[in-house]
C-alpha cells in the first residue's frame, strides 16, 4: 500500500464494510494520513464525519505516556459494536480488552424490550424458546474474552423485562418472583457465555 510506504513506522488498517480503524506506530504518520485522507475525499465531494472520526493515543505505552502529560486513562474507541480499551492481564501484561459498547448495549436492550411487548400474548413455552434464540444470538456475537459482565448485565435486564411482561398479562397481577422462579425451572433462560477466547 502507498500509505504504508510513506510511513516511517508500522501501519495497519482493519476494515469491515464501510467501517474501519487505522493504526500507526508514530503520531506524525497518523496526522499525515488523516490530512491526505481528507484531501482525497474532497476530490470526490466527500468529507469525514468529524464526530465519528478521531485520533487517539492507544496501545502498550499509551497509559504511561498520558500520565506523563497529566492525562487520565487512555482513550477508547468503538468498532463493530465493541468498545476497545487498554488494560492488563491478571499477570500484569498489556492487553486490549473489549466490551459491548454503551450505544449498542442500550440499543439491543430497547430492541428486545419492544419485541417482548409485541409478543406479550405469545404462549409462554414459545415465547421463551424464541427469547432464548435471541439471547444466544447476542451472546455468540458479543461473547468475547473480558466481556462477561456486559453479557450478564444484558441477561439480567431482559430477565426482569420478561417478568414484567408475564406479570402484566396475568389478569390479577398475581405473577410474582416465586412463580417466575418455578417457571424458570421448566423453561430456563439461556446463560451468558463467552464463545470466543481472543487470547487462547
Amino acid at each position: 500500500m502507498k500509505v504504508r510506504k510513506d510511513c516511517r513506522g508500522e501501519a495497519y488498517l482493519i476494515r469491515y464494510a464501510d467501517d474501519y480503524v487505522c493504526f500507526f506506530q508514530y503520531k506524525d504518520d497518523t496526522e499525515k494520513f488523516y490530512g491526505k485522507m481528507k484531501e482525497r475525499l474532497r476530490k470526490f465531494n466527500l468529507e469525514i464525519v468529524e464526530d465519528k472520526t478521531k485520533i487517539i493515543e492507544f496501545g502498550r505505552y499509551a497509559e504511561e505516556r498520558r500520565y506523563e502529560k497529566g492525562y487520565s486513562k487512555p482513550e477508547t474507541f468503538d468498532f463493530l459494536g465493541f468498545t476497545h480499551y487498554c488494560s492488563k492481564s491478571r499477570h500484569g501484561k498489556f492487553r486490549v480488552k473489549r466490551k459491548t459498547s454503551r450505544k449498542k448495549f442500550k440499543a439491543k436492550i430497547q430492541e428486545c424490550k419492544i419485541w417482548l411487548r409485541q409478543n406479550i400474548h405469545t404462549p409462554i413455552k414459545e415465547l421463551i424458546t424464541m427469547l432464548n434464540q435471541k439471547l444466544v444470538g447476542h451472546f455468540r456475537y458479543y461473547g468475547v474474552s473480558d466481556n462477561i459482565q456486559r453479557l450478564r448485565a444484558y441477561r439480567y435486564i431482559i430477565r426482569r423485562k420478561l417478568f414484567s411482561i408475564l406479570n402484566r398479562r396475568s389478569q390479577r397481577k398475581g405473577f410474582n418472583w416465586e412463580k417466575f422462579a418455578k417457571l424458570e425451572e421448566r423453561f430456563p433462560l439461556a446463560k451468558a457465555k463467552i464463545y470466543v477466547n481472543t487470547y487462547g
